[in-house]
């Protein structure tokens, strides 16, 4: 005959009222902190969403590419949010997430030059605040920035349009920051010989 165990109150409040083995206690913590950080990554994502599609553009040139870098960076940095370090800034991990599988899986398609090609405009938008003149030089200086060799072309978006320093850049690419610099030197150097509007300062 089966006693249950309401007859033992002893027994149950010393259930009750024991501590928690750490080791239990220790996994439970991680566990809650592996679902806050992916509860933020999720939330980072959303709100970057835009700034890595922008990114997938301006490398891969092709809208179809863009959705697969900003689709596949989503789910690789879901995967690899507890290696993400709390703290740093979040956006940078992204683009560097966004960088490297550009180089290592889409690239290597090699899709047809031209597939899917969308024009610098695309790329950077401008509010109404600007006048029509401001905007057709903009589109022009797009324009020439969007045919800069890939490596001088994503350092100056990195650090012109998006506003990160020179070893944020150098994180995001995996190179030395004196590279960073002379890509940005010659990208400048580019621009500049690429006819008035680019030699304006």
């Amino acid at each position: 005959m089966s006693v249950a165990r309401t007859h033992f109150p002893a027994y149950s409040r010393a259930r009750m009222e024991s501590p928690v083995h750490p080791a239990v206690s220790k996994n439970a913590g991680l566990a809650e902190a592996a679902i806050a950080s992916e509860a933020d990554i999720r939330s980072g994502l959303t709100e970057n969403l835009a700034r890595l599609w922008r990114y997938g553009l301006v490398l891969s040139h092709q809208r179809d590419a863009a959705d697969d870098l900003v689709q596949a960076t989503c789910l690789r940095a879901l995967e690899r949010a507890d290696q993400f370090i709390p703290g740093t800034r979040l956006d940078r991990w992204l683009f560097s997430i966004l960088h490297s599988i550009w180089l290592n899986e889409i690239r290597s398609r090699r899709v047809r030059q031209g597939q899917g090609f969308v024009d610098a405009g695309e790329t950077l938008t401008f509010d109404g605040a600007h006048d029509t003149e401001t905007h057709v030089m903009a589109n022009q200086v797009l324009k020439q920035v969007n045919a800069l060799p890939e490596a001088q072309r994503t350092v100056l978006f990195l650090a012109y349009v998006e506003g990160l320093s020179y070893r944020e850049v150098a994180d995001i690419l995996d190179i030395p920051i004196g590279t960073v610099m002379s890509r940005l030197a010659a990208a400048r150097a580019k621009l500049s010989d690429a006819g008035p509007e680019g030699g304006r300062q």
